[in-house]
């Protein structure tokens, strides 16, 4: 009954008739190919269109008449990346900006350790020993002895077990993100998350799912969706690693994440949290360890913990911190620890004398948590402005109450506040962004304008000059927003 042909052919060995069978389809195949191999070997040959040689005239007409795209979209000669505010001197509490000295309200400088002489003493004595660079990354000769120190004191500060330095603050956990996350991955990431953390996205190359700034309840849809999506491929889902990533205290909005919620998530879920600590590192907490000791949270329930230096250390770089075999992956597939030049060791020296401070003074953070909460109620009720962010945050941001109708109009303003303030001898800062490039780019009305608080004198000093801030503003509102 098998459905097949047959072939009589002769045997040459024994003189007779022998019969091959083969399936059908097999005969089919080969005959369509048979067909095709002659139409092949008949079929005309094609010939490229000739074409006519252009004169020079011509030649030279085209080139003329063509206009060749522009590298880069152009930029108006007013933009802020353009002119650029010179700084001379120390910007600690009094700041001198373009020659005229000003009361500093835009620096990051929290714990006022940037013009400390203990730090500077410190940096003072590795230039002398060390030089001013290393010319080499970590695995290449860049490796000194007072980068294994700064990491073994910045593992026992955070007490975890193992920490690993970077030379630039932006690249630590742009770098992190990539190291662990790849192409199939998911990573479920707050939609205010900074622009570091984008970058590391986008590296990374995985799927990215946004949840709303600080919405728990949205973060668990996605995850529920995601936990569907799974049990319809289980063998995909085996080998697809999970994420979240957020900030401690938010860069762009100074808000705090929830971060109890979200260890109750990661356990029911199943997912790794990465957390971003640039701005609540050395702020927030009895010792200043960040937003784990401000909630009291066991730092193992964190798989990854990321910050920079460049705010409450007063240094430059970052650090990532966690399990050893967590950080030692880093050291392999690092980019910004593989690939560039290693701290300079001076900038380490002071980064272990700013540690030392810290220790050596936990008062500091509750002082500066006071002097925060009585700065950011010194500055409600402007007209025209509110204040966004947590009260013991030291980012405060100001934003308009109502837009002015566009983007662009909403920036103009609150730029005129900032120089108004500025020749008024305060000075302040506008919250920039790349609007090309940010994943969720905020509206008009939202954190506009920011102000960063500096710190580090005593709170007698600054407050007479908040007050001028509110009186500037006003002055400020009566002819600006009406």
């Amino acid at each position: 009954n098998t459905t097949c042909l047959c072939w009589w052919i002769l045997s040459c060995k024994n003189g007779g008739l022998r019969c091959l069978c083969a399936p059908a389809y097999h005969l089919i195949l080969e005959g369509i190919l048979i067909l095709w191999i002659i139409r092949l070997l008949f079929s005309k040959t094609y010939k490229l269109q000739e074409r006519s040689d252009l004169t020079l005239k011509e030649k030279e007409e085209l080139i003329e008449e063509w206009q060749p795209e522009p590298l880069v979209p152009p930029v108006p000669k007013d933009h802020p990346a353009l002119n650029y505010n010179i700084v001379s001197g120390p910007p600690t509490h009094i700041i001198t900006v373009n020659g005229k000295e000003c009361i500093n309200f835009a620096s990051f400088n929290f714990l006022g350790l940037l013009n400390n002489e203990k730090v500077k003493s410190a940096a003072q004595a590795s230039l002398k020993k060390y030089g001013v660079g290393t010319c080499g990354p970590r695995g290449f000769y860049g490796t000194f002895d007072v980068h294994l120190e700064l990491e073994e004191r910045l593992a026992k500060f955070m007490r975890t077990e193992e920490a690993i330095i970077y030379s630039y603050g932006f690249a630590t956990i742009a770098s992190a993100i990539p190291a662990y996350s790849k192409r199939g991955d998911i990573v479920f990431v707050d939609e205010a998350a900074c622009f570091a953390i984008q970058k590391g996205l986008q590296a990374s190359r995985s799927n990215i799912k946004l949840f709303k700034h600080n919405d728990m309840a949205d973060l668990e849809r996605l995850l529920k969706e995601q936990e569907t999506e799974d049990q319809k491929n289980p063998r995909k889902a085996r080998v697809t690693r999970r994420f979240i990533v957020v900030e401690g205290l938010y860069m762009n909005t100074g808000d705090i994440c929830p971060l109890p919620e979200l260890i109750k998530l990661k356990y029911k879920y199943k997912v790794r949290i990465f957390l971003e600590e640039s701005l609540s590192f050395g702020v927030l907490g009895e010792h200043g360890r960040g937003i784990t000791e401000h909630f009291g949270i066991n730092i193992d329930d964190i798989d990854l913990i990321s910050a920079n230096m460049e705010n409450s250390l007063a240094s430059i770089g970052g650090f990532c911190c966690g399990r050893s075999f967590i950080i030692d992956h880093q050291r392999l597939s690092g980019q910004g620890y593989c690939f560039s030049a290693s701290l300079p060791p001076l900038l380490a020296a002071a980064a272990i004398e700013a540690l030392n401070i810290m220790e050596d003074n936990p008062d500091i953070f509750q002082t500066l948590r006071d002097k925060c909460e009585r700065i950011h109620k010194a500055l409600q009720g402007i007209s025209g402005l509110k204040v966004v962010g947590e009260s013991f945050s030291p980012a405060l941001h100001l934003q308009l109450e109502e837009s002015c109708g566009s983007r662009e109009n909403d920036v103009k303003l609150l730029k005129r506040v900032v120089d108004y303030c500025m020749n008024s001898g305060i000075a302040l800062t506008q919250a920039r962004y790349l609007e090309k490039e940010e994943k969720c780019l905020p509206p008009p009305r939202t954190r506009t304008g920011q102000i960063c608080v500096e710190l580090d004198c005593c709170f007698g000093f600054l407050f007479p000059h908040v007050i001028r801030i509110r009186v500037l503003h006003c002055i400020v509102a009566s002819r600006f927003f009406h």
